[in-house]
């Protein structure tokens, strides 16, 4: 058994570094492939456990709450205790969660168990990137390795309904939480073999104050985000009361981190100018792919009329373009400067926006679907690129802090895409639909509701 504490920076990685990164490609590929294919899934379940609409919200949300909540805290947990070890610890919370979603007797049993799952998801991801990190010390080297993990990251989410769809076809509700279940237990097989443990030899005790501060931020303003998206912009009390309580007390953490010694959140990193200009960036980019997913999954099932299965092969497109995209930037490198090949992505990605603004009702499918899978390449630059900007940032003993702080702009930037974007889409097609209804229909159905 290797454990290593640091890395040397001369060190040119080898055959065990990249069969380590396939198997860290399993977390990374499973946890963004258990997000997507829920979505399809929900329908049945909600039928099967006889849901109500309030739960069947809590079933699709606390996954991602519990995700947000607790990357901070896990990703410098994995600095003390060791990523790997880390590592392993949520693989088997995530392989015992999983098995006990898919066999849930009731709404209740479903939504904790997607929250324990939530708890382990955080694990994993902080824990991988940290670990390539490490593994890759090269900024080519390292470069490769971030574009194939933001590969398996942001192209499982987008292949989650797909494979979700399939497998709803064939199978009951509960078989897309089992996928996960023989990944990881070949995980649990492989990674002590072929990874070795890294860990902060200097880090202090875990600051339990700063681990409650962190919740206390980022959960009221998930759910207040969350709430804001299900009010279609009509903004209730309790959002906003809920945005204000996490920010006072994201205040109060960051106060508190800017005092320590050995703080839970290196805020340091944040000094550096490059940084402070990638991670607002990384959140647009991620607002905007979420909101496009969700719109474009709205459009082939409620507009065009598609079954799940076949709805999410036609979602297949935007998996390849995000798969494109980051597999590509390292060669468009070779050409490009990182903020030339960003900017251009970028670009690129509002050009694709435009048919999916315009599309209508029918003859349109073909052309949202390549629409969505242009965004998708064009942010595939920007995702790759500025991750490796913060993690290669960070030393390697700060690795997993820096993990945590990527991974939470993204998090946080699909929850306020869906929030913000997918408010202003309801509204719109409510307003259009309720203009289309003859007057004398509206009234009808006005005298119904009352």
């Amino acid at each position: 058994m290797h454990d290593a504490t640091l890395a040397s920076p001369s060190l040119r990685a080898g055959r065990r570094e990249w069969i380590g990164l396939a198997v860290l490609a399993l977390p990374t590929l499973l946890v963004a492939l258990d997000i997507g294919a829920l979505f399809l899934a929900l329908p049945h379940l909600s039928a099967d456990l006889k849901a109500t609409s309030a739960q069947q919200l809590w079933i699709t949300d606390i996954y991602g709450f519990m995700l947000a909540g607790f990357l901070i805290t896990m990703g410098t947990l994995g600095d003390r205790i060791g990523r790997r070890k880390l590592l392993l610890i949520g693989a088997v919370a995530f392989t015992a969660g999983s098995v006990l979603a898919a066999y849930s007797t009731s709404a209740e049993m479903l939504i904790v168990t997607r929250g324990l799952l939530g708890v382990a998801g955080a694990t994993l991801s902080p824990s991988t990137l940290a670990l390539i990190s490490n593994m890759f010390r090269g900024d080519r080297q390292r470069g490769m390795a971030i574009s194939l993990w933001a590969t398996c990251q942001f192209g499982g989410a987008a292949l989650g309904p797909v494979i979700g769809g399939l497998m709803l076809e064939k199978f009951w509700w509960g078989s897309v939480f089992l996928l996960g279940v023989p990944v990881m237990v070949l995980l649990l097989i492989c990674v002590p073999a072929l990874l070795p443990e890294y860990r902060d030899p200097n880090a202090g005790s875990l600051d339990l104050p700063s681990v409650a501060l962190s919740l206390a931020a980022i959960l009221p303003a998930v759910y207040g985000v969350k709430e804001l998206a299900a009010s279609d912009l009509d903004m209730p009390a309790v959002a906003i009361g809920a945005i204000c309580v996490g920010t006072m007390f994201g205040v109060v953490f960051v106060r508190r981190q800017l005092t320590l010694t050995d703080p839970l959140l290196d805020l340091r990193l944040l000094g550096q100018p490059a940084i402070r200009g990638v991670l607002p960036a990384m959140l647009i980019a991620s607002g905007a792919l979420a909101a496009t997913g969700l719109m474009t999954s709205q459009y082939v099932q409620s507009v065009i009329g598609l079954s799940p299965g076949v709805a999410g092969l036609w979602q297949a497109p935007t998996g390849l373009g995000i798969a494109a995209g980051t597999l590509l930037t390292p060669v468009v490198l070779r050409w490009l400067k990182p903020a030339t090949a960003i900017v251009f992505g970028i670009a690129l990605s509002a050009i694709g926006l435009v048919p999916i603004m315009l599309a209508g009702i029918s003859g349109w499918l073909g052309i949202v679907v390549i629409s969505a899978a242009v965004v998708a390449l064009g942010v595939g630059p920007l995702f790759v690129l500025g991750t490796g900007l913060v993690v290669g940032s960070a030393p390697p003993e700060k690795a997993g802090s820096a993990a945590s702080l990527s991974e939470t702009s993204n998090v946080f930037g699909s929850f306020l895409g869906l929030a913000v974007l997918g408010s202003i889409g309801a509204a719109i097609y409510r307003r259009l639909v309720a203009g289309a209804i003859p007057p004398r229909c509206a009234a009808r159905g006005r005298r119904r509701r009352a």
